[in-house]
């Protein structure tokens, strides 16, 4: 089987990796913007084009006799990828852009939520101009500002962090809405994790869940980034969620495929994020993502038993309900090394060198190779995960692998350790009054 990975990051890295340990006779092939070492070694050929630029990517994709792509990540989702591979004669493990927009459009989400009464949905108004902005912020009281389009996850600003006023909030929303629609909702309190499921159009086979730090500093201080690093717990569930927090989630984003169907008559074939924010009502959406997250992705697909390629062939043929998808109950802990200065102003063409990193998984995103040394691009550098029987012996592992990573980069040595869980586990004690 030949098959096809689409993005050269680290999420697309981990999907290679996946691959990689099929025991089919499977050949890959992959079509990134920047050579990622990590992708390259990995494949028998690549292509370096725009994963945006369809009609190139599709083109080769032919001329590879592709069996079946894996899309990585939400631009070329948006751009209508899937639907192009689709149309010649390619198995697709990403969703067709009417489905897709479920990520690149969250006005239309939020609309779509409200419309198919899929339970978690916060209170919300989407805004194209300023009639009735000040007014509705002002009756929310605490919001959330969000761009309607994708901003690789450093558009949200929210009251109370980025945003310390109603005054600062209603700026900000009319700023953004000089470039698109704007959606204002309700701030969430509790604490985020992520699910994310392989979905064939009918059928979800759930991972485990994750938890992600978006914030640049140790203690969850400074802006927003794509994400700094995650983790999971041994099994399913993280130590701040009960099991019945996690039936709730799923049962949501299971009646979102359902709902996506009957709302475009497309069948959602991918891979569904589901960020949620536990409050004390229960879990609330955050938003959705049509693909892994970045790292999410990172800390579920190593923990993967079942044979990838066998799950990317169920989820393009329908067939999802007949294959076992099971993953590994053990821990993890996922670290970035960013450049320093990143998200705001990062130091760019940047060497990056890699030494012992015992037994954790390395996983490069955001660089590019030249007379075979590393470089930073300005954007997130490497990962590295560590895998145990505990959160307390992966965080060790990822630890010490990123100790080992030299360059002008930095990292924050706080996820996944006791104290900044127990925070996690206090913080939701404290929200429920129990």
């Amino acid at each position: 089987m030949n098959v096809l990975v689409i993005g050269g990051g680290g999420r697309e890295h981990a999907i290679a990796d996946a691959m990689a340990r099929s025991k089919q006779d499977t050949t890959m092939f992959a079509v990134m913007s920047k050579k990622n070492p990590g992708i390259a070694g990995l494949c028998r050929d690549f292509l370096l084009a725009s994963e945006t630029d369809v009609g190139k990517v599709v083109d080769y994709a032919r001329s590879k006799n592709i069996d079946v792509a894996v899309i990585g990540p939400e631009t070329p989702l948006a751009a209508g990828l899937a639907d192009a591979l689709s149309d010649a004669g390619i198995g697709v493990a990403g969703p067709k852009k009417a489905v897709a927009q479920i990520e690149f459009d969250k006005a239309w989400a939020r609309n779509f939520m409200k419309e198919h009464n899929i339970a978690g949905c916060p209170d919300f108004k989407v805004f194209t101009d300023e009639n009735g902005l000040n007014a509705f912020i002002a009756k929310l009281g605490s919001v959330a500002i969000k761009p309607a389009g994708l901003t690789g996850g450093k558009g949200v600003k929210v009251m109370g962090d980025q945003l310390p006023d109603i005054g600062s909030a209603v700026v900000y929303a009319a700023k953004l809405l000089e470039h698109g629609s704007v959606v204002v909702e309700e701030k969430l309190i509790g604490e985020e994790f992520t699910v994310q499921a392989f979905v064939d159009g009918k059928s979800l086979a759930f991972a485990p869940s994750v938890q992600d730090h978006k914030r640049i500093f140790e203690g969850d201080l400074g802006p927003n980034t794509g994400g700094m690093g995650s983790y999971t717990d041994a099994g399913i569930l993280l130590p701040f969620l009960a099991e019945d927090d996690l039936k709730q989630a799923k049962q949501i984003m299971v009646d979102t495929v359902r709902a996506l169907h009957e709302e475009t008559g497309v069948p959602y074939q991918g891979i569904l994020y589901g960020q949620f924010m536990l409050t004390k009502d229960g879990p609330k959406v955050i938003e959705f993502n049509a693909r892994f997250g970045d790292p999410e992705a990172m800390n579920v697909l190593p923990l993967l038993e079942t044979d990838f390629v066998d799950v990317v062939s169920a989820i393009a043929n329908g067939t999802l309900a007949d294959l076992d998808v099971r993953f590994s109950e053990r821990a993890t802990v996922c670290k970035y090394a960013v450049p320093k200065g990143y998200p705001d102003n990062p130091t760019k063409d940047s060497e990056v060198i890699v030494g012992d990193i015992g037994d954790a998984i390395l996983l490069y995103s955001s660089v590019y190779e030249k007379d075979n040394r590393v470089y930073t691009t300005g954007s997130r550098a490497v990962a590295v995960v560590g895998i145990a029987d505990t959160i307390a012996d992966a965080e060790a592992i990822a630890q010490n692998a990123l100790d080992n990573i030299k360059g002008d980069l930095q990292s924050r040595r706080d996820i996944g350790t006791a104290e900044l869980v127990q925070k996690r586990i206090d913080h939701m004690k404290e929200i429920r009054g129990n």
